[in-house]
């Protein structure tokens, strides 16, 4: 144990003395933070939408006002007074056109029909752009006392639980946690594990009686060390800037990152192990365990909605594990009955990196 804390503490004195791997290791995870944070919106809002009034009456231009009172569309002029022309020249998502008898066939008590021309080219906003035109003409009806509620059959009243006022940060932020935490301990651990080839000073390694395993550990624990202070910045800074907080039960956060940080690193170590210099070394953490950890966690795209085969690789994904953690601890707060296999999930994949690692330096350390 003592040769662990000693070459802990040498691997911890090396980190020091390079101030600008120590500045990177601070300032770009919250660089992450900021970027991620602010630039990412999954709700489609300021959408452009033209409107063709050819009715122009103040039943119309009421609806009109409504369509734009959702905060959702901004107004945007027609082009050549024809309806497709903004959408073609695309400045324009969408254009509502409304008949000349508009007015009149609502008094009257008859059905009228409203063009919605809606640009397709991205599914996921027109089907949001189809959506809210749809529920904002119904609300507008019964605004209007056009369809009393007693006609409809069902009426649902929706209640938002554990994040009522529908905060985006309360599911990005957390993510990004798990994204930070995964990126810049591995890759740092990796660097450090391939700089030591570089140098030669792994020779002295093999030439002493300090085992492969004894030496992983005190990179182990040397970056893990590190990793907490990331971490303890990125999340002091996330409660700041986007008013985090806990919810319930902190205990599965606690545990789950310090187990995260140890599989981030391990899988650093083993990606060292196997690279021959710092940018193989730099490459393989920043690309394997960057694209793994955005695109296959649950970062941003529902897993669900992963195609088979692929769907299977999330189950090995450290990332897609503890981000259910830190959402749990930030938004829902079930607490262990909730996420109780993710810190062990976590612990598995860890353990599993960090002996890959280790027979791989032992064979290199008979090899040589």
């Amino acid at each position: 144990m003592n040769r662990v804390l000693s070459q802990c503490v040498k691997e911890l004195n090396q980190f020091r003395r390079d101030r600008l791997t120590v500045a990177l290791a601070f300032l770009l995870p919250l660089a992450v933070l900021l970027i991620l944070g602010y630039a990412i919106r999954l709700e489609a809002d300021n959408i452009p939408l033209s409107v063709q009034d050819f009715d122009n009456s103040a039943l119309s231009r009421s609806y009109t006002a409504r369509l734009l009172a959702t905060n959702q569309f901004v107004p945007t002029p027609l082009q050549a007074n024809e309806s497709l022309a903004a959408i073609d020249a695309g400045q324009a998502k969408a254009t509502v056109v409304i008949p000349p008898d508009f007015s009149q066939r609502i008094r009257a008590g008859k059905p009228t029909t409203i063009q919605a021309l809606v640009d397709g080219t991205d599914v996921n906003n027109a089907r949001i752009i189809q959506n809210s035109l749809g529920g904002t003409t119904r609300f507008f009806l019964r605004a209007q006392g056009i369809i009393p509620d007693v006609l409809s059959p069902v009426i649902p009243q929706i209640r938002l639980w554990f994040n009522p006022g529908r905060q985006e940060s309360l599911f990005i932020v957390p993510g990004i946690f798990g994204l930070v935490l995964w990126v810049f301990p591995s890759m740092l651990a990796g660097m450090a594990m391939v700089r030591e080839k570089e140098q030669g000073t792994i020779v002295q390694v093999y030439a002493s009686d300090l085992s492969a395993r004894e030496w992983l550990l005190g990179k182990e624990l040397a970056y893990v060390i590190v990793g907490l202070g990331e971490a303890l910045i990125v999340m002091t800074m996330a409660v700041i800037l986007f008013r985090l907080s806990f919810r319930g039960d902190p205990s599965p956060l606690l545990l789950g990152t310090l187990l995260y940080l140890f599989a981030s690193v391990a899988f650093g170590l083993l990606v060292g192990a196997r690279a021959s210099n710092q940018t193989a070394a730099l490459q393989g953490t920043a690309i394997v365990g960057f694209l793994t950890a955005l695109l296959l966690s649950g970062f941003i795209y529902r897993l669900e909605n992963i195609p088979f085969p692929l769907s299977l690789l999330p189950n090995i994904i450290p990332a897609r594990y503890y981000m259910e953690i830190a959402r749990d601890a930030f938004v829902r707060g079930t607490g262990w009955g909730g996420i109780w296999y993710g810190p062990l999930m976590i612990a598995l994949i860890g353990g599993l990196c960090f002996v890959v690692a280790s027979q791989v330096l032992r064979a290199m350390q008979f090899s040589e």
